[in-house]
């Protein structure tokens, strides 16, 4: 059995990233829906996203070696205020807005989702093998 502190931060990072996981899978479904809604094709929706992974693409190339350098905690805490800060940006998102200046802006939301997503994934994956009791 492992000791109760680790048990506490296996509980805090399974927590943060099943969190993380929600509002993830929550901004995909209301950005399609919203653009759904605007008319936009399966294959142009589907576009909408390729930012989102060519930016997990890039952060999981370097993840590794940011994690070795400033640490689990600190690349876990900045996937999380990232989604925090694409959350907030797509709040921003005005009707008004042109439909390209509208997708510029959800694309760029998205990329900054992907880097958090890939940063976050990275860090609660690696802590909870580290966490994880041995044998």
């Amino acid at each position: 059995m492992s000791e109760p502190k680790g048990m506490a931060a296996y509980i805090a990072v399974t927590a943060a990233y099943w969190a993380f996981m929600l509002s993830d899978g929550a901004l995909r479904m209301l950005v399609l829906l919203h653009f759904h809604t605007l008319g936009f094709s399966p294959a142009q929706l589907a576009y909408l996203f390729v930012l989102y992974e060519i930016a997990g693409i890039i952060t999981n190339l370097g993840a590794g070696w940011i994690a070795a350098r400033f640490g689990l905690s600190s690349t876990l805490y900045t996937g999380l205020a990232l989604q925090i800060i694409a959350l907030v940006a797509l709040l921003q998102l005005s009707p008004d807005w042109t439909i390209w200046a509208s997708v510029a802006y959800v694309m760029f939301a998205q990329g900054l989702s992907g880097v958090a997503k890939d940063l976050s994934k990275m860090s609660a994956k690696s802590a909870v093998k580290l966490l994880a009791p041995k044998g």
